[in-house]
């Protein structure tokens, strides 16, 4: 049962703001602003997610639609951040939904996490993020690379490469760039910071064994949802790159 009080929690996240506030605007600072539209924001997308969670563990059958709509929204942030047009927007999402299988399936076929929709929504869902992640880093990181050495690139087309040969290079750092965030945050958990699926467990009255344990296959499930949505994009991605030069970064 939850110990939270949510007037409590608001006046807990009230003072919080104020620290921030008065600090940038002792600091001079400017994004005073910025920090109070952020956390409003916060709350009322988190209030909305809630009441659509709520809905959704109350009706299970709901559950592949909800997915859906976050894989979704995961390709047309991702297409956003690359740049990329609504062809090879549909590229970016294929790499996503593969990254998110990949770990999502062997997870819930071993039986390590029940078939609920409240184990299946929040597990997919950090998934499908950390996906979302790993493909915007590894094909903005190749489409800046080749902006950046674009000459390489047009010689190996000049040798008779293909787009995607002309920028496989390119590809295997960009994955690999992409990937970097989810080894440190694999190899330093416990150590710098505590994740949040753990910290959450705790709150909820997990013992920490079984709060370790969650926390283990969501680390180990976004390195391999990552590291396959990592290395699709850069490989799907690079007959597109390599057609057309891409514009330096700003």
């Amino acid at each position: 049962m939850s110990t939270l009080d949510p007037a409590r929690s608001a006046v807990a996240v009230a003072v919080l703001l104020t620290i921030t506030v008065l600090t940038v605007t002792v600091a001079g600072v400017r994004v005073r602003a910025d920090a109070v539209v952020a956390v409003a924001r916060a709350a009322v997308q988190l209030v909305v997610v809630a009441l659509v969670i709520a809905f959704v563990f109350r009706h299970p059958g709901w559950v592949v639609l909800y997915l859906g709509v976050m894989i979704v929204a995961a390709t047309a942030t991702s297409a956003r951040r690359i740049g990329c047009d609504a062809r090879t927007a549909v590229l970016v999402g294929g790499a996503i939904v593969a990254g998110a299988t990949c770990a999502v399936v062997p997870v819930l076929a071993s039986g390590a996490l029940a078939w609920r929709s409240e184990t299946i929504v929040p597990f997919a869902a950090q998934i499908i993020g950390g996906s979302m992640t790993a493909a915007s880093l590894s094909g903005a990181r190749l489409r800046d690379d080749a902006a950046r050495d674009w000459g390489e690139v047009e010689g190996w087309l000049a040798l008779g490469a293909t787009a995607r040969q002309a920028t496989a290079s390119l590809g295997r750092v960009a994955a690999g760039r992409a990937l970097i965030p989810a080894i440190d945050q694999t190899r330093s958990a416990g150590l710098v910071t505590l994740p949040g699926a753990f910290v959450g467990l705790l709150l909820g009255g997990a013992s920490p064994a079984e709060a370790a344990e969650v926390q283990l296959l969501v680390l180990v499930g976004l390195l391999a949802a990552e590291t396959v949505a990592a290395v699709l994009t850069a490989r799907l991605l690079g007959t597109w790159v390599g057609t057309t030069r891409p514009e330096p970064p700003g």
